[in-house]
Parts: C-alpha cells; sequence; structure tokens
C-alpha cells in the first residue's frame, strides 16, 4: 500500500520521504499550505492534532513525528533498501544517540533561524538580530564537535550512513543555500566533507527536485 506523506513541500516531511526513498518505499503526498493555515482545519487536526507537519497514513495507520516515522520505517523494512539503524546492537546505540543529538542540538538553533530569518520576513515580522546572533553561536559550538567526531568517523553513527546523517539533510539544506551561511559548513574541514557527501546522495537529489523547499 502506498503511504501517505502529508506536507512536503516543509523541511521536516522531507526527512521522511528521504527515508522512503532509501528504503524503497512507495508514497504519494498530500500538499499542506502552512501560510494558508491548512494545518489547523478541523480534518488535518484529527490527523495531527497539534497541527504540526509530517504526518503519515498507511492503510488506518496513522504516524506523526518525523524521526519517530523514520525510525519505524527503517525497522519495518530492514531488510529492504538502505540499512540505516546500524547492523549491530552497538552501532544501534551510535545511530539512536546521534539521532538525539540532532534532535536536541542541532536543529534547535537552526529551527530559529529559519523562523527569525525567512519566516518571520515571509510574514513581515521584523526579525531579532540578537536571538540570530545567539543561535548562530550556539549552532557553531555545535558543529565544532561534530568537525571533531567526523575527524575520526565518516560518518556520524560509524562507517555507514544512517539515520543520524540522513536526519540532518533537510534543515542543514537550508543552512547553505536559503539563509546565505554556508560558510559554516565549509569552514569546518570534516563536517565540509561529510555534508558534500550525504547531501549528494541520490535520494536528497530527487527529494529537493521532487518537493523544492517553500523559500
Amino acid at each position: 500500500m502506498v503511504v501517505k506523506v502529508y506536507g512536503p513541500a516543509y523541511a521536516s516531511p522531507k526527512r521522511v520521504i528521504t527515508c522512503f526513498i532509501e528504503k524503497e518505499i512507495e508514497y504519494e503526498v498530500v500538499d499542506v499550505n502552512v501560510f494558508k493555515e491548512e494545518n489547523t482545519t478541523p480534518q488535518f487536526l484529527q490527523l495531527q492534532p497539534f497541527g504540526v507537519l509530517p504526518v503519515i497514513q498507511d492503510g488506518d495507520y496513522t504516524l506523526y513525528e518525523s524521526r519517530a516515522i523514520t525510525r519505524y520505517y527503517a525497522e519495518k523494512y530492514k531488510s529492504q533498501g538502505t540499512e540505516l539503524l546500524g547492523r549491530t546492537m552497538e552501532e544501534r546505540g551510535l545511530v539512536e544517540q546521534w539521532l538525539e543529538v540532532e534532535a536536541h542540538n542541532f536543529q534547535p538553533p537552526l529551527y530559529d533561524l529559519v523562523i527569525h530569518v525567512l519566516f518571520d520576513g515571509k510574514r513581515g515580522v521584523t526579525p531579532d538580530q540578537k536571538r540570530i546572533k545567539e543561535d548562530e553561536e550556539k549552532l557553531a559550538r555545535v558543529l565544532d564537535v561534530y568537525d571533531q567526531r567526523l575527524s575520526t568517523s565518516k560518518y556520524l553513527a560509524g562507517d555507514s550512513f544512517s539515520l543520524a546523517d540522513l536526519s540532518h539533510l533537510p534543515f542543514g539544506h537550508y543552512l547553505v543555500t536559503s539563509l546565505g551561511k554556508e560558510y559554516m559548513i565549509r569552514d569546518r574541514k570534516h563536517v565540509n566533507r561529510w555534508w558534500d557527501d550525504i547531501s549528494n546522495r541520490p535520494s536528497w537529489k530527487k527529494v529537493i527536485q521532487l518537493h523544492p523547499p517553500v523559500v
């Protein structure tokens, strides 16, 4: 059965779609326009009570939160497509560790930058320059840790591409494109090498081609 993915134009749903392409899972998309508040309609809130993207429907099964979705499908289709969870329990532990790092250290300041630099301007709100500076400093410290880790490891969780790397693609893409802060990647030798590797995967190139970002 084809899985429905809601909101493909936005960053977090792209995390799910990239996983589906890596795992060779058939999907179809349902557009949701956040700027028109289509994520707050009663119909959408029945699927996702917090009004946040993404959400998937797989027959009678509904699931939201992008990292939960990718973990679920990477496990469900473990023997299909790219192995994304590690081949041993120790590798799985590292994948989970770096997924948590991405969720709690990498994404928060970067998400804040996307909101204040890109979306506030689109909504006619004056960006908070003090907060933008603080977010850049937080992200720089995180990327310094990544650079150290990637000096001894090809990917974050070891020698193989995994969900830990994939999860960085949607918001990392904003960093090197719309936000105009590519130097934060390029100035760090090992992060730069890693980013070039993961962002040139056919799955991510296909996602960007089929589902261009809204900003």
